[in-house]
């Protein structure tokens, strides 16, 4: 008897918190509803801006690599015959 007693005794305050949540929920859920949604909205704007401007300073890197690899290969385009004609140049001739 005194396992039941001390079982009512802990499951009273865990059944009055859950009633209280049960009577507060119509009036509490529209109220955080109603504010949640801009809320949410807020959010949802702020991610899609920053995700724009990552999508452009990631274009602008890969055009500037874009830039840098170009030049690098037309500096060594340019510098090949230059060193084809040094490496003729030196080397012993027949004769």
């Amino acid at each position: 008897m005194a396992l039941l007693e001390d079982g009512i005794k802990g499951a009273f305050p865990s059944i009055l918190v859950i009633l209280g949540v049960a009577l507060a929920a119509p009036i509490v859920l529209p109220a955080v509803a109603s504010v949640s949604r801009p809320l949410a909205k807020t959010l949802i704007k702020g991610y899609l801006a920053l995700a724009d401007t990552v999508k452009e300073y990631a274009a602008e890197a890969g055009e500037q690599i874009s830039d840098l690899v170009a030049e690098c290969q037309a500096e060594r385009s340019a510098a090949a015959p230059a060193a084809a004609a040094t490496a003729k140049s030196k080397t012993p001739s027949a004769g």
